[in-house]
């Protein structure tokens, strides 16, 4: 793993202090978060949108443990320090914390982004953070999934399903 990318992933003991330093220097935090578990077009996709809303793109990466508690047992099919590197490795994306909880909204809290993206399927759906971001003078924006590009549609696939 190179230094560069290494350096990307953020202890989240240390997230609050980061985000604290990039709004001095007047940067507009970005904040979005998944479980990216085989990372395809769509994740990609996604995240040059996310990061077209501000200067600096903070990704929240589901741990193991948590993609468990959301997607069942078989999953993650990739672990959390291969999925932190790989996004650490995709060009939008300037920071990558893992978080242990079902939800991100105490990282939301610890970093109180100005922009919070989530996927177009949260249209209608409660956007946990929304409140912390919105009430700070900030925003949400939900942003559109490239068509038939899903982790779950490839997984099936490789099942032969």
């Amino acid at each position: 793993m190179t230094t560069d990318s290494v350096e990307k992933i953020i202890e989240s003991g240390s997230i609050k202090n980061l985000a604290l330093r990039l709004k001095s220097d007047r940067k507009k935090i970005v904040f979005t978060n998944g479980c990216f578990d085989i990372i395809h077009a769509g994740h990609v996709s996604y995240l040059n949108e996310a990061k077209k809303f501000g200067d600096v793109l903070i990704v929240g990466l589901n741990s193991d443990k948590s993609v468990k508690c959301l997607k069942g047992v078989e999953r993650p099919v990739m672990g959390e320090k291969d999925r932190a590197y790989i996004l650490a490795n995709i060009k939008p994306v300037d920071y990558v914390v893992i978080f242990d909880e079902d939800t991100p909204y105490n990282l939301i809290n610890l970093i109180n982004p100005d922009v919070l993206v989530k996927g177009g399927d949260y249209e209608g759906k409660e956007i946990i953070g929304k409140d912390i971001v919105e009430s700070a003078g900030g925003k949400t924006v939900l942003i559109n999934f490239l068509e038939g590009k899903s982790t779950s549609g490839i997984i099936k696939k490789i099942k032969g399903q």
